[in-house]
């Protein structure tokens, strides 16, 4: 006698502990029973959810009797069947899968049979996922797309290009769908020479999803993404420079520093907004190269491109390094208070407390400390001199100000450490209190937590969420209908901008600028 006999005239907690047994035994005996009650339902929500429990737990114990279910006359079991053979990766189910893919036409239950086929993971799939590249359904395409870079498939690549590159033309680059999110990394999970050079080769990619997607695709190559993305600094445009420069720094190797400083070497980082990328990578680096190059970066003269440069020294400078740095500052002419100013503004506390050592240069970075009207940078090296524990760090924590309380708040976003560092600086000298963020993620948890801020600066390209999806959210959020956000970026192209004016972005300031720039944008999007 079956436990399942009579099943329906059991009380609801038998009819439990039975369902428990079954799925805990997987004994395939019980399979007619529980396909007469998946068949036939009891009506009781719960029970009948145990029943696929156990059905499900019985099929996997059994990869005959799933395949056979695969051509069950009934639909539902059919599909519970699908979904067993992928779950439990049984092999010989690949091919009767593989067969239903041609005559399947249900959506649904292809995305199934296909979403099986890609747990097994047969010898073979190549071929059949193929044949879903330019599917009509979207989800279809890009689950083939996702398999075509696990097979590595290189008959799969010209698909793969398509579906980026169509993105990229003038009337589409403002939709980023899931084909070429799923086209891209299809592309970066083949890691062929091919497949690298091509993304390297869209790292401008004019829809900026994309374009992230493809930054966080490089990336996480490394250091195979090097050599395609170097040509760039000689050939590519400004932005593609820029944006070379900013991957490589993320990628973080030797190899990358080492190519930096040779293009640099060669000219080709003549313009500011470059230079600024180059030597914040190179920061993010640390080489020795590097670092000689930074030192020599401090003779810049713009000031933002110099908080690159004190910020990259900040993270690793050695006792050479910091020689020079001290006899800059104590030649006490115009460049000595540039880079005074950078080391307080960039709150590089390291190396203030190195450099203070040197009563001269102390005493120059005290003067451009006590210009600060941040509050968050006083305490700061007010906490720093009180670690020092000398005389003369404890009288010069009295001479520093007490900032006045800000009554407005500026939201600022940029995955830049000196980016921030420098509208922090102008913001608490326009009086707002600055609320800092290193991507749109960050930015616009601000925002859930409740934060209102009167003016919004946000960077176009940046990690995790970017500039453009952070202005739709905002826009979308109560009280940030009106309220005026400022876009700083150093893309060229006015299809970015164009796309960015419909988003939401009430201005734009291109990268690099003056601190004067940035204050006058400000005062002019807020009325004065």
């Amino acid at each position: 006698m079956s436990k399942l006999d009579g099943f329906h005239e059991k009380d609801f907690l038998e009819q439990v502990t039975i369902l428990n047994e079954i799925s805990g035994s997987r004994d395939s005996a019980y399979l007619p029973g529980l396909l007469s009650l998946f068949e036939k339902p009891t009506g009781d929500t719960g029970v009948d959810y145990m029943v696929v429990n156990a059905l499900n737990a019985v099929l996997g114990a059994s990869e005959d009797a799933v395949i056979q279910g695969l051509n069950s006359q009934n639909p539902a079991f059919r599909t519970l069947c699908i979904r067993a053979a992928g779950e439990y990766a049984f092999p010989d189910a690949a091919e009767p899968l593989s067969e239903m893919t041609e005559t399947e036409t249900d959506l649904d239950r292809l995305a199934e049979i296909l979403a099986a086929l890609a747990k097994i993971h047969p010898a073979d799939g190549a071929r059949v996922f193929r044949a879903f590249l330019g599917h009509d359904d979207p989800m279809l395409a890009a689950l083939a797309m996702e398999m075509a870079g696990a097979y590595a498939d290189p008959q799969a690549v010209i698909f793969l290009k398509a579906a980026v590159e169509a993105t990229d033309a003038d009337r589409s680059y403002d939709q980023c769908d899931i084909t070429t999110w799923k086209a891209i990394d299809a592309m970066a999970a083949m890691a062929t020479p091919e497949s690298i050079a091509f993304l390297a080769a869209n790292v401008h990619h004019k829809n900026p999803t994309a374009r992230r997607i493809i930054t966080d695709a490089l990336v996480r190559l490394g250091e195979p993404a090097i050599q395609h993305l170097e040509p760039l600094y000689g050939l590519g445009d400004v932005d593609q420079r820029i944006l070379a420069c900013n991957i490589v720094g993320f990628i973080g190797s030797r190899k990358g520093a080492d190519g930096l400083v040779q293009a640099f070497d060669k000219g080709f980082f003549t313009e500011a907004n470059v230079r600024y990328a180059a030597f914040e990578a190179l920061g993010r680096i640390g080489t020795l190269k590097g670092l000689v190059c930074l030192v020599d970066g401090l003779m810049e003269t713009d000031e933002l491109i110099l908080m690159a440069v004190v910020t990259g020294l900040e993270r690793h400078a050695a006792p050479g390094i910091l020689k020079t740095i001290s006899e800059r500052i104590a030649a006490g002419d115009e460049r000595s208070s540039r880079i005074a100013h950078a080391v307080i503004a960039s709150r590089a506390l390291r190396l203030f407390q190195e450099l203070y050592k040197d009563e001269a240069v102390g005493a120059a970075l005290m003067m451009e400390l006590q210009k600060s009207k941040d509050s968050e940078i006083l305490a700061d090296f007010a906490a720093r001199l009180d670690q020092i524990g000398t005389d003369r760090s404890r009288a010069d924590i009295l001479t520093l100000p007490k900032p006045k309380s800000a009554t407005r708040k500026a939201l600022a976003a940029d995955d830049s450490k000196s980016m921030l560092a420098l509208y922090r600086s102008i913001l608490t000298d326009l009086g707002f209190e600055p609320l800092m963020a290193a991507n749109g993620q960050e930015a616009y948890a601000f925002v859930e937590a409740g934060e209102f801020a009167d003016v919004v600066i946000t960077d176009m390209n940046m990690p995790v969420m970017d500039g453009m999806e952070l202005v739709g959210k905002l826009r979308a959020s109560l009280g940030y209908e009106d309220v005026p956000i400022l876009m700083v970026t150093t893309e060229s192209e006015s299809t970015q901008r164009d796309m960015a004016t419909k988003t939401g972005v009430t201005s734009f300031l291109t990268k690099p600028f003056k601190p004067e720039d940035l204050k006058a944008k400000l005062l002019e999007m807020l009325g004065g």
